[in-house]
């Protein structure tokens, strides 16, 4: 299928690469479908453009937590276990969407701690898991300096 979006223009998606989001993402609910994009010749990103095959202007910044030094223990209930169609641990990603924040005139990017993506890999299917506490077992490593 070919969609067009704002960021790529028109591209030709394969329905087997569309990762669907039933819940759609927080604030963005009714957009389902997305796509995995990132620079051309580049086998290793570091982060990828997850673009709304549902609305061409929406488009986010996620990056792999680990590059990042996060670890994530995530504990899924019942209804997240199903919607994800019960996954192997080898078939889940966790990513973490990037947003852009201006404090006192500097601009920052920000990974979302609180509102991972877990995606099953094999069926395509994901979800935003929104954490009301910032659970202890959130680990750091990788520090360029000591805390």
């Amino acid at each position: 299928m070919k969609i067009e979006t704002y960021l790529f223009g028109a591209v030709e998606v394969s329905p087997e690469k569309v990762i669907n989001f039933p819940s759609g993402l927080v604030g963005f609910e009714d957009s389902k479908r997305f796509m995995l994009a990132h620079e051309e010749g580049n086998d290793q990103p570091v982060s990828y453009t997850l673009q709304s095959l549902d609305d061409p202007n929406l488009a986010f910044q996620i990056v792999d937590p680990t590059l990042l030094g996060f670890n994530y223990e995530l504990a899924l209930n019942d209804a997240e276990n199903a919607l994800l169609q019960s996954p192997a641990p080898e078939d889940v990603a966790v990513m973490q969407i990037l947003f852009k924040t201006d404090e006192g005139g500097k601009a920052a990017i920000t990974p979302s701690l609180r509102a991972p993506l877990v995606i099953n890999t094999r069926a395509r299917v994901g979800l935003q898991k929104v954490m009301e506490n910032m659970r202890p077992n959130i680990s750091l490593s990788n520090l360029a300096s000591p805390v």
